[in-house]
């Protein structure tokens, strides 16, 4: 029976599904460590809108629970020797340089982790990959683990390992995490397994716990990514040739939606996906494919990045192509910055390409988004922003020097002002109950609304004097 848990990793995943835990295993310890001080404290702060992480309903699970049976810590090696079980939630970005480049995982801190486990851990203990990670990786934790069995001075030590992918979407993890869909547990050892599902089994229905061998649990993971990021380059596909043909692809994805077969679910059209997990594991598989000889395979799920990487630029093109041919020296509001709402997740969101690409053309853009900061902005676009005052305004007070800088700002009417363009890159419902009436009246005319989310009331935004684009409406 698992007494005791340690997590490594207080990120995105790790600290939201050990907050659950805890909370529905009041007679389980759990222990969430990092080596990150700042982001360690963050999770103690006394103030819960302080939690490093933003996701609806978390800041209640954390309060229920914290300080009694679920802690934040920077004492790894302690809660490894305390820990029955091990859950490793580290990140595993993909590899900037040397063989595998762009594609395959950096596996240096899954390795670094595996190693710490290694040393510290006292008696059997059960670890867990968490982390989305390569099939076969385990096999490596394993090895590790492996050569650090027997006997120690602090007496015999064991090792047992699993797969237990998350299968998360950000913005609703909270959900995902109390009611999943399913809970997949990849091992060969019959008992680490069943203590596994034990722990889920507090809430979780039994039907719902699923055991398979850990290659097959490793491979889920990043097949149920690359599905899901499919259906989204397809639908941003079709998009672009509703455009062209003056279809609407809202009607389109309702109607294939309709079929059972298909279903409605990821086949919004916007400006592409985002988040940390989508392209990274994408590349992995197309690494894994091309890695095994399984060239066409590879080339298959390389098409579907392609495709995302080309609606983002399709989309800035389209907002220089409207405002004459040039963006330079003219503002334009950015409304959203995070890959999706309802987090404050900016890995790999769209805005980041376009906002990069207008920036490049000379564009000023004013920034809003109500949980992003602009430190986190200004590392994504790798510029510091503007003084306070000087992106404000028309663009005869920027003046026509071609260099494009960015300001983030308080609030979507501060955004348009003097603006010729209003950007709507994320799907916050504030977007939806915008007044268009008087952000247009602020605006420098003519000026248009370009929505990628088609989240905006269009009708209302044409009848202020706005021209409109919204993805996929021909």
């Amino acid at each position: 029976m698992i007494q005791t848990i340690c997590c490594i990793g207080a990120g995105y995943v790790g600290g939201p599904t050990m907050a659950v835990i805890a909370d529905r295993c009041p007679g389980v310890q759990v222990t969430v460590v990092d080596l990150n001080q700042a982001r360690i404290d963050a999770w103690n702060d006394a103030d819960l809108s302080q939690l490093p992480v933003y996701e609806p309903g978390l800041d209640a699970v954390v309060g229920r629970c914290r300080c009694r049976n679920l802690h934040f810590s920077t004492d790894v090696d302690g809660a490894i020797a305390a820990a029955d079980m091990v859950f490793l939630s580290v990140n595993t970005p993909t590899k900037s340089k040397g063989i595998g480049a762009g594609q395959a995982s950096d596996l240096r801190w899954i390795e670094a982790s595996a190693r710490q486990v290694a040393a510290a851990a006292r008696g059997h203990t059960i670890v867990v990959e968490k982390s989305t990670l390569p099939v076969r990786t385990a096999e490596v934790i394993q090895t590790i683990l492996g050569a650090a069995e027997g006997d120690t001075p602090a007496g015999r030590k064991s090792f047992s390992v699993l797969s237990n992918p998350e299968f998360l979407a950000e913005g609703t993890a909270i959900g995902d995490l109390e009611a999943p869909d399913r809970v997949l547990i990849g091992g060969e050892d019959p008992a680490a397994i069943e203590a596994l599902a034990a722990i889920y089994g507090h809430w979780v229905p039994a039907e719902r716990i699923l055991r398979t061998n850990v290659w097959s649990s490793e491979l889920s993971k990043l097949t149920a990514n690359a599905f899901l990021a499919q259906r989204i380059s397809s639908i941003n596909s079709i998009a672009a040739l509703c455009e062209a043909t003056e279809a609407d692809v809202r009607e389109v994805a309702r109607a294939i939606g309709a079929d059972s077969r298909i279903g409605g679910k990821f086949l919004k059209a916007g400006p592409g996906f985002g988040g940390s997990c989508f392209q990274k594991d994408i590349l992995n598989l197309v690494y894994l494919c091309r890695h095994y000889g399984l060239v066409e395979v590879a080339n298959y799920w390389e098409a579907v990045v392609t495709l995302n990487a080309w609606q983002q630029q399709r989309i800035s093109a389209l907002v220089v192509r409207q405002l004459f041919g040039t963006v330079t020296g003219k503002r334009i509001a950015v409304l959203g910055f995070a890959f999706k709402a309802d987090t404050n997740d900016t890995r790999e969101t769209p805005a980041i390409r376009i906002c990069a690409d207008l920036l490049e053309e000379g564009a000023q853009l004013a920034i809003f988004d109500p949980k992003v900061s602009a430190e986190q902005i200004a590392l994504d676009l790798g510029q510091q922003p503007e003084a306070s005052g000087s992106a404000n305004g028309s663009s005869a007070a920027n003046g026509l020097s071609g260099e494009g800088v960015w300001q983030k700002v308080a609030d979507p009417l501060e955004a348009v002002r003097g603006a010729d363009a209003v950007l709507v890159l994320t799907e916050w419902q504030q977007f939806a109950q915008l007044d268009w009436a008087a952000l247009a009246g602020v605006m420098r005319q003519p000026a248009w609304l370009f929505d990628a989310r088609a989240i905006c009331d269009a009708g209302a935004a044409r009848a202020a004097g706005l021209k409109v684009w919204r993805v996929g409406e021909g």
